[in-house]
């Protein structure tokens, strides 16, 4: 595989370090500028509100700009976001910075995920991307845990310093490794033609998919804790350990699911929704016991994102005339369904159906993503009754990356 895909998991890798890492730094922060945890966790929503606004504007903005630059230049964004969170004086002006961090979030990775492609042979398309998705996966293992323990002992504000260096290596990484690219000129002329690339029933169905899957997913992990606490035994202080196996299972999820994609792209969706919610409905049998809740945990993570690169992929397949805006909101689309199925799974909490009736909700979740998953193939084949439309997702993707390799 090609280098450049390295740099672009290692801007991967910091920015799903800031994501998550908030979660566990929220005491501290609540501490330090004197207010509430709830408040506190306002910070989660400011940057995932960044994530959805961001991923398509910028996308659209910079479309008919060489996409080097536009890696370079949304990674140097993230840095200021990060930076002037370590510096910020209050909470309002942390929500600010946090937002600001969130903006560049969906772009990176749908622009990233283009060019990812772009370099590779079209059997290749799906493993390059889950090659950029393993820095995420991988901040899960490593970066979030260094990253909280830092801000517990250094200060929260010494963690964001941490991710803005991380990101000035990915800026260095990008500039070395990526290789020039001429721009855009064939591509649409503004925002609103950029758009109206979007305007078809299978991308929509396909974010859908998006957003009932990885629903799913966040149903469940959102109250993971309570769960393993509570149900299961664990001391609190197990917790990180526990949350680092689910970041093994989602390395081992993402680099199976880009394997068997290029394959079959449709086939691995279909599958990976199917044991997500296989998983999830047992979760209540897993978590009666320390080591079924710990294969439990590493089974939700390693289902969950088999899925990500081939709802990626089909995403940008069905927009073609704007893959890299398609791709980036396919990522505002993960981000709903954080909010979204935590939203849901709270709903079964507050309910009072019991600690691991999330994971049911979760489970609920995921059967309608394989609905929306079906009902996108049956259009498909309405559409396009020919056989083995999709042997190959690089025949639906537009060949303007191509310039990538000059």
């Amino acid at each position: 595989m090609p280098l450049a895909l390295l740099a672009l998991a290692v801007g991967a890798f910091g920015i799903g370090t800031t994501e998550f890492v908030m979660m566990g730094l929220l005491p501290d922060v609540a501490d330090d500028l004197r207010i509430s945890i709830p408040t506190a966790g306002h910070l989660v929503s400011a940057y995932a509100l960044g994530v959805v606004i961001g991923a398509p504007l910028l996308a659209a903005l910079t479309a008919r700009m060489s996409r080097r630059t536009v890696l370079i230049a949304l990674m140097a964004l993230f840095v200021a976001g990060n930076a002037l969170s370590a510096f910020a004086p209050g909470n309002g002006s942390l929500l600010a910075a946090r937002f600001l961090s969130g903006l560049p979030h969906g772009a990176f990775f749908g622009v990233g995920a283009v060019v990812a492609t772009s370099l590779v042979p079209p059997e290749r398309k799906a493993r390059s991307v889950s090659l950029m998705f393993l820095g995420l996966t991988v901040a899960n293992i490593a970066g979030v845990p260094v990253a909280t323990l830092m801000g517990q002992h250094l200060g929260w504000r010494s963690t964001f310093l941490a991710v803005s260096a991380i990101g000035l290596a990915a800026i260095a990484s990008l500039a070395l490794l990526i290789p020039q690219d001429r721009g855009h000129a064939a591509a649409p002329a503004g925002l609103r033609d950029e758009l109206a690339a979007l305007k078809s029933l299978p991308v929509w169905l396909a974010l859908g998919t998006t957003v009932a899957g990885f629903g799913a997913l966040f149903a469940a992990y959102s109250y993971v804790t309570p769960m393993l606490t509570g149900t299961a035994g664990y001391a609190e202080g197990s917790v990180t350990l526990l949350l680092a196996l689910f970041g093994v299972g989602a390395t081992a999820g993402n680099l199976l699911g880009g394997r068997l994609a290029d394959h079959s792209l449709r086939g691995t969706l279909f599958g990976g929704l199917a044991s997500l919610g296989t998983v999830l409905l047992l979760f209540p049998l897993l978590m009666r016991a320390e080591w079924s809740a710990a294969v439990g945990v590493t089974l939700l993570g390693m289902a969950a994102f088999v899925t990500g690169t081939p709802l990626q992929l089909m995403v940008m397949e069905k927009a073609a005339g704007a893959p890299s805006l398609a791709s980036s909101a396919n990522q505002a689309a993960f981000n709903l369904a954080n909010a979204g199925g935590a939203w849901i799974g709270g709903l079964a909490l507050a309910a009072h159906f019991g600690t691991t009736s999330p994971a049911l909700a979760g489970a609920m979740l995921a059967v309608l993503g394989l609905g929306v998953a079906a009902v996108a193939y049956a259009v498909d084949r309405r559409r396009t009754p020919s056989v083995g439309r999709e042997r190959l997702v690089a025949s639906h993707l537009p060949e303007e990356p191509a310039a990538l390799r000059h």
